[in-house]
């Protein structure tokens, strides 16, 4: 009977073992689970603070998963190293795990960086997982002030799951503009006046020079009262376990489109790896939900002696803040075409006659038409693209492609 392994367990983890079912419904199925919880849906913590959801509601699977799929999984324990040569994990609470096939999803964590007085900070949290959302949850009241480094992600939906718990949210990056990684300057600003209007308030293209206890002396002057602080700055893939056990690794885990990373019998998947971008051609980190399912699952089934292959994955987001939807993929190089309307915005990105990206904010309605083309690189020879950017809709495709596509319907 084949054993094996998942260090993580997150979503690529949850694709893992359904992937390693899908093949082999008998081998023995091992996850190592460094949090003391169930697989939960990270995106759901910001909801949870908005009271939008509860505990219950947050599980990404139901509660008799692990059972139904033959699953051990170790709570509270941190895979601390990996023998390659005798396939095994040692754990940090001294036990050993043998494996046959291993997948290392171990994800990501936050990024600190040095911050000269940080230490001098009583209350501050990071936020990315159920843990910082109960932790933060602990320490604010209506009163609270609340200082957030960093206009990403994570921190904007930070400060719309706290806004009507606290007195005050105050918004800091040393971006000229919110959302930087993923928006231009443009739809940026449109995004920014919706955070504003909501209660948000920012001091961008600035960053923070000292703390002083409860005060931030920002690099312009501007100093910062506070009583409860979020570091939101970033991530970096936790790639140290494979790198230690002789694999590639550069901004994440190296893996090939079946997910393999450079040592025998070891498999990547998640936030954790680098691997290939279907927008742009190159390998890149691609830590969005979607993809770490589709790469654990990818992994499971050749775990398990299977033959697929992931190679569509590109960058994406969908997101809102307050009401307002945000959807973008892709890479946004070549030329720029806008739509908009009062609705909002839409924005296509086209590079040798395909769609490489998009941004679209407040009109997000059947989206996953762009994403199709994005992902395939459809030529937009092929289809009614001038349609297509006002409408989303399959009549944009040819009968012979909606035959394909949809399963004959036309």
């Amino acid at each position: 009977m084949k054993r094996y392994v998942i260090i993580g367990n997150g979503t690529a983890a949850v694709g893992c073992i359904e992937g390693i079912r899908f093949a082999d419904t008998d081998g023995e199925i091992t996850v190592i689970s460094e949090e003391p919880h169930a697989v939960y849906g990270r995106p759901l913590i910001s909801y949870y603070l908005e009271n939008k959801t509860d505990l219950e509601h947050m599980h990404y699977r139901a509660s008799g998963f692990y059972e139904e799929n033959g699953c051990q999984v170790l709570y509270g324990v941190r895979g601390k190293e990996i023998d390659a040569e005798q396939k095994s994990v040692l754990l940090d609470d001294g036990s050993k795990i043998d494996y046959d096939a291993l997948c290392v999803a171990t994800g990501s964590r936050p990024f600190v960086p040095p911050m000269e007085g940080l230490d001098t900070v009583d209350k501050k949290f990071t936020f990315m997982t159920l843990d910082d959302a109960l932790a933060l949850e602990n320490a604010i009241n209506s009163k609270s002030r609340v200082l957030i480094v960093g206009a990403g992600l994570i921190g904007l939906k930070c400060a719309e799951g706290i806004r009507d718990r606290v007195g005050s949210i105050t918004v800091c990056d040393l971006a000229d503009r919110v959302l930087s990684s993923i928006l231009d300057a443009d739809c940026a600003s449109v995004v920014q006046q919706h955070l504003e209007a909501n209660g948000l308030r920012f001091l961008l293209g600035d960053s923070v020079a000292l703390f002083e206890g409860h005060v931030a002396r920002m690099k312009s002057g501007a100093e910062i009262s506070f009583d409860v602080l979020v570091l939101a700055v970033g991530v970096r893939a936790n790639t140290e376990l494979v790198k230690n056990a002789g694999g590639n690794v550069n901004r994440g885990i190296i893996v090939n489109e079946k997910l393999e990373t450079s040592v025998p019998t070891i498999w990547a998947a998640g936030d954790c790896t680098e691997g290939f971008d279907a927008s742009t051609g190159g390998n890149r980190v691609l830590a969005i939900l979607p993809n770490a399912y589709m790469q654990g699952y990818t992994a499971g089934v050749n775990m398990a002696g299977g033959n697929k292959v992931f190679d569509t994955a590109i960058p994406m987001n969908s997101i809102g803040f307050f009401g307002l939807h945000i959807m973008t993929a892709g890479a946004y190089t070549g030329e720029m075409t806008e739509e908009r309307s009062e609705d909002g915005l839409k924005r296509f990105f086209v590079e040798d006659g395909k769609l490489k990206g998009y941004i679209l904010i407040g009109q997000t309605e059947r989206a996953g038409i762009y994403t199709a083309l994005v992902r395939e690189q459809t030529p937009i020879s092929e289809i009614n693209f001038d349609f297509v950017k006002k409408i989303a809709s399959n009549t944009v495709f040819s009968k012979e492609t909606r035959r394909k596509r949809f399963g004959g319907v036309v």
